[in-house]
């Protein structure tokens, strides 16, 4: 019976110390349980260690600010490695969409996963994003070219400034294609490619190479030019005396006028030919560009044109200042080209040519003469200002119009340049500096 009271009374004893064990412990545990519900949601707070603890507790609550402090500390060095990540992105992504070229990365797959904003300005559909599309379904390479990428791709070549002439959203232009590898293993197909549009590069090279070519034209021009003047001189001189010995309506008289006929066409491209070795001061003369289109309108090619039921349009900017350089060479520029149209424009249905004048910035007066015939091939038109060059039948032309325009043009610091974007036909440009009267002294 003694035995079984002492059992009772320790087992009271035992759960009234653990009631108070519990009420003990209670407000401490309750603390580090809503710091734990804290840092579930992202605020790492420590628990304050109550004055009176026991060691378990205590060592509890110790263990649990020391995991605070070590999280708190691994997080802000997250922070910082993800601001520097982004500001280094954001710097990388700055240096590609300020390049003066297309960029684009390609997959493993050969599809596009990065694209600057000029590749999509180049490139780019309506409503359709260039990532995820393939490169050789985008860009549409000649047969030649796309060899020659794919060849990159198969045995991971590096191109280097490759010349492609590209189609494009803007039109046909030349580009600069370059490709580079991320690794060097053969199964890994990522790489970089780039597009640096070389069009003006390459009618500056043009252009450069036209004038050398005008140089040495010029100076054959001035060696040859008195060797040949005085044997055709001669030779027109006698069959106009041979043509006083020659009775009417004999065989031979009209011989001796087509010789005359060629003889004095040989003497004209001997003329020609000297435009370009002659180095002629300036005369300050200045040009009213709209009065000469419309004298010239109105002269024999006007005539010309209603002859071959051409409608000739003028189409002229008011008020513009005057132009640099003699009115004289100008109608010679501009009777070339309308002559060229009125050839081009034979079989045209509705033929017509339009003049137009307009002022470009501060810096030309320009003079646009249009037709609508079929235009120039785009395999000849890097030619078409190479002294001697010419479409025309064989008697019908020396080739040299375009070349002493352009060599005329020049001189007075003046262009002519045809325009591949005009496609209803062709359109050449003329372009004169304009005189600034706020400064002309004379």
């Amino acid at each position: 019976m003694f035995a079984a009271n002492e059992f009772f009374y320790l087992v009271i004893a035992i759960v009234v110390l653990l009631i108070l064990l519990v009420l003990f412990y209670q407000p401490s545990l309750l603390r580090l349980r809503k710091r734990v519900l804290d840092a579930r949601e992202g605020l790492l707070l420590p628990v304050d260690m109550p004055a009176i603890a026991p060691p378990f507790i205590r060592g509890l609550l110790n263990d649990y600010n020391t995991t605070i402090l070590t999280l708190g500390s691994m997080f802000k060095t997250v922070e910082e490695c993800q601001s520097r990540v982004m500001e280094e992105r954001n710097r990388i992504n700055a240096i590609l969409q300020s390049m003066p070229g297309v960029l684009f990365t390609v997959s493993n797959e050969l599809t596009i996963n990065i694209a600057n904003k000029l590749a999509e300005a180049t490139f780019s559909t309506e409503n359709k994003s260039l990532i995820g599309t393939n490169i050789f379904d985008l860009v549409r390479f000649n047969e030649i070219d796309r060899n020659i990428l794919r060849d990159s791709f198969l045995y991971k070549q590096p191109i280097r400034n490759l010349e492609i002439l590209l189609d494009v959203k803007s039109g046909q232009r030349w580009f600069s294609l370059n490709v580079s590898f991320f690794s060097e293993q053969d199964e890994e197909m990522e790489a970089i490619l780039t597009l640096l549009d070389i069009n003006e590069n390459r009618d500056l090279q043009e252009t450069l190479a036209s004038r050398e070519k005008l140089v040495a034209m010029g100076q054959l021009a001035a060696g040859i030019a008195h060797e040949l003047n005085t044997p055709l001189g001669n030779i027109l001189g006698y069959i106009q005396l041979i043509k006083t010995e020659i009775p009417k309506n004999n065989i031979s008289l009209d011989y001796a006028s087509i010789v005359e006929e060629e003889t004095r066409r040989c003497s004209q491209i001997i003329g020609d030919l000297l435009s370009f070795a002659n180095h002629e001061k300036c005369s300050g003369e200045t040009c009213d560009v709209n009065q000469l289109l419309s004298n010239i309108t109105e002269t024999f090619l006007s005539c010309r044109t209603r002859r071959y039921g051409i409608e000739i349009k003028i189409e002229l900017e008011h008020n513009l200042p005057p132009a640099e350089g003699d009115c004289g060479q100008l109608e010679i520029v501009l009777t070339n080209l309308i002559l060229n149209s009125i050839h081009a424009l034979d079989g045209v249905a509705s033929p017509e040519i339009i003049l137009r004048s307009w002022q470009q910035g501060n810096d030309y007066v320009n003079v646009s003469v249009v037709d609508n015939g079929p235009g120039i091939p785009v395999d000849i038109r890097q030619n078409i200002f190479n002294p001697f060059f010419t479409t025309k039948d064989v008697g019908s032309g020396s080739g040299l119009g375009l070349s002493i325009s352009q060599a005329l043009l020049t001189k007075r610091g003046g262009f002519i340049k045809y325009d591949p974007e005009y496609e209803q036909g062709a359109r050449f440009i003329i372009g004169l500096p304009l005189v600034d009267l706020q400064r002309d002294v004379t």
